[in-house]
């Protein structure tokens, strides 16, 4: 892994994971993922976060690296997620005198996961608590449901660096170039998306403080241009279109569905609407996800099947769902043989989602792409690019 530098005095402790399939036993990570930890070294040193389990090993070595024979006085626990938290007992036992800097729900969790004893060995904080290290000082923020209800992040003053706990974070290991805002965006509204206006609220305590430096569990250490990366997630977790265009989703058990979707694609790049399409049923919903919150519009295509709407197409909605998705635009196609009902199933489902328009103009597709069918596609086309 290549060296991470924050600063002098903040050390980058953390580790890689090139081998893990599955972040949270449901993402597709083919880039990793990074557990990050630092260590904040000063008259008295603070530990901040542990990482998981998969990285015991290499985190402690580069924590008693950084360390160089000195004693760790805290560990500062920003969230309890088993990802960041896994070692905490590890520490707990190794340095029986650290004291172990929480919020009170963070202890109640501590309790639920571990075995240890607690007693004497808490320091709680609250909203604007304050540690001081030395020349070093944290200021504490309480970050709830952003994601998990104990979640807080800190404010070291002198080095202007926010600790941002999972905000921030992306997927892929700090060693692989690729783009921020992609994996961002995918990491954002798959894990954090539901919690929008707690991360509003968030990002208005945020706005108060003078960031040089933001330094998440996942993910780069980010140091310039923190306008944009902010300005990113005021619109991720306000739940505004990032761009404007069509995410064309389409499930389809023969063809004759796909083909009715690719048709259309065409016919608004005629119109110059930018399209994304995908495949429901081959590609990873995670991406699903991040598009249909990127655009401003969504299409969704698919076949009817027993009664009901083909699986992957419903399956894709219940995701969107359940990350609130919200203050989207959305056009309608169905195809079925003999007694369609896919329009039906994907109209109460968008129906329950706050904000969500639908399209008056539909189109049904009996079994076969024909000659009407494409004039049905091209005055939806017209409708879905003057919405």
């Amino acid at each position: 892994m290549k060296d991470v530098f924050v600063t002098d005095a903040i050390r980058y402790i953390g580790a890689d994971d090139m081998t893990i399939d599955l972040f949270e036993s449901q993402y597709k990570v083919p880039n990793g993922v990074s557990y990050n930890s630092y260590v904040i070294l000063d008259e008295k040193v603070a530990v901040m976060d542990t990482v998981d389990r998969r990285a015991t090993e290499e985190w402690l070595a580069n924590l008693e690296r950084e360390l160089n024979g000195r004693t760790p006085d805290y560990l500062v626990v920003h969230h309890m997620e088993p990802d960041h938290a896994a070692n905490i007992q590890v520490l707990a036992e190794k340095y029986p005198q650290m004291q172990i800097v929480g919020n009170a729900k963070t202890f109640t969790m501590i309790r639920r996961f571990f075995d240890f004893d607690l007693e004497g060995r808490t320091v709680e904080v609250k909203e604007g608590s304050t540690l001081s290290l030395g020349s070093h000082t944290l200021t504490f923020v309480m970050a709830p449901m952003v994601h998990w209800p104990e979640a807080m992040v800190s404010y070291e003053s002198s080095e202007k660096v926010l600790f941002s706990a999972d905000g921030f974070g992306k997927f892929g290991a700090l060693d692989t170039e690729e783009d921020w805002a992609c994996e961002a965006r995918r990491y954002y509204f798959n894990i954090v998306g539901k919690y929008g206006a707690s991360v509003q609220a968030l990002l208005k305590k945020a706005a108060g403080l003078d960031i040089a430096i933001i330094c998440p569990l996942h993910g780069p250490i980010l140091k310039e241009n923190l306008g944009y990366y902010l300005n990113l997630y005021d619109i991720w977790s306000s739940y505004r279109p990032e761009e404007e265009g069509v995410f064309l989703a389409y499930a389809s058990i023969h063809g004759n569905t796909a083909k009715a979707a690719l048709a259309l694609k065409e016919m608004l790049e005629q119109r110059g609407v930018k399209v994304v399409v995908a495949d429901v049923c081959r590609a990873d919903v995670a991406e699903c996800v991040e598009d249909a919150f990127r655009y401003s519009k969504m299409v969704c295509c698919a076949a009817s099947y027993d009664g009901g709407l083909f699986l992957p197409m419903e399956d894709f909605l219940h995701h969107l769902k359940a990350k609130t998705y919200q203050n989207r635009k959305v056009a309608l196609v169905e195809n079925g043989t003999w007694a369609p009902s896919a329009l039906r199933v994907m109209k109460e489902l968008l129906g329950s989602m706050k904000n969500v328009e639908i399209c008056e103009k539909t189109v049904t597709i009996c079994s076969a792409v024909k000659a009407d069918t494409l004039r049905q596609l091209e005055e939806l086309a017209d409708a879905v690019a003057a919405m």
